[in-house]
């Protein structure tokens, strides 16, 4: 289990120095079925017969990346970046 402060002094890229920035966890938005892959997906998975994908062998895996949001507390810049694999991620307050 990962417990993360929610404002920590990170690196901010438009400030060019350390300041504080605000964590937060990004939220993953529903996929959108007008791109070319989906479209792909939902023409071939289409019609009559049998699945055309393979099913997947073997198990899920236990942890997840988590990414995080970085907002600086001066310019307001956001940046995001991808934190360590766990089960549980949570921010705390500092």
């Amino acid at each position: 289990m990962v417990k993360m402060p929610r404002i920590r002094n990170e690196y901010c890229p438009k400030c060019k120095k350390h300041t504080a920035h605000e964590v937060e966890k990004v939220k993953t938005r529903p996929r959108s079925e007008l791109k070319w892959g989906q479209r792909r997906y939902r023409r071939a998975t289409s019609g009559y017969g049998g699945f055309p994908r393979p099913k997947y062998e073997g198990r899920q895996k236990p942890t997840v990346k988590v990414a995080l949001r970085y907002r600086c507390k001066t310019c307001k810049k956001a940046h995001q970046r991808t934190c360590v694999r766990s089960k549980t991620f949570e921010l705390k307050e500092a």
